[in-house]
């Protein structure tokens, strides 16, 4: 998945199915880590694209959670 399509999937999701999808990379992070940690890890690079992950889903939420404020602040101005 190239890194325009992560981003609108991302994007595309809902609150619920967006907050699943962090539990599970942040637990397939903490996978990689301990396999990392045993040597058992053949290619690092993925611990690097899942915490890029985990990132771009907590900001895909903070940019959620701003624009639901601004909303409700424009409707409080508009009331």
């Amino acid at each position: 998945m190239a890194l325009d399509d992560t981003k609108h999937a991302y994007r595309d999701l809902d609150d619920d199915a967006l907050l699943q999808e962090l539990t599970d990379t942040k637990d397939a992070l903490f996978k990689k880590r301990f396999e990392n940690a045993t040597g058992q890890l053949d290619n690092v690079s993925v611990l690097r694209k899942l915490r890029k992950d985990v990132a771009r889903i907590h900001t895909e939420l903070r940019a959620r959670e701003i624009a639901a404020a601004e909303a409700l602040e424009t409707q409080r101005e508009n009331a």
